[in-house]
């Protein structure tokens, strides 16, 4: 099943969120913008807007490519993503 790591960022706490799913981005990221998941995260603003997604060939690898993205804990590392499409790529190989 294809699966997709998605960066979310808000303009208003200047944050960026990081998640995985199966479903539509663009319906996660209306979920995120009207409170769907109270109580978390992302329930404290509803201006999330997609940053960057990453096409992966299975929810194990989206999972694994979500985890390490968090475990960098780096908003320039974030850019870096979207600036450097290769980095992306590498983690698709690393964690397939």
């Amino acid at each position: 099943m294809a699966a997709r790591v998605y960066i979310l960022f808000s303009q208003s706490i200047d944050k960026f969120y990081i998640g995985a799913t199966t479903l539509d981005v663009n319906q996660r990221v209306y979920r995120h913008n009207t409170k769907y998941y109270d109580n978390k995260y992302t329930s404290q603003v509803n201006d999330w807007t997609i940053f960057l997604e990453i096409e992966c060939p299975s929810m194990t690898t989206a999972r694994h490519i979500e985890s390490h993205i968090k475990r960098m804990k780096s908003k320039k590392y974030i850019k870096n993503l979207k600036m450097y499409p290769e980095m992306a790529e590498k983690l698709l190989l690393k964690y397939s």
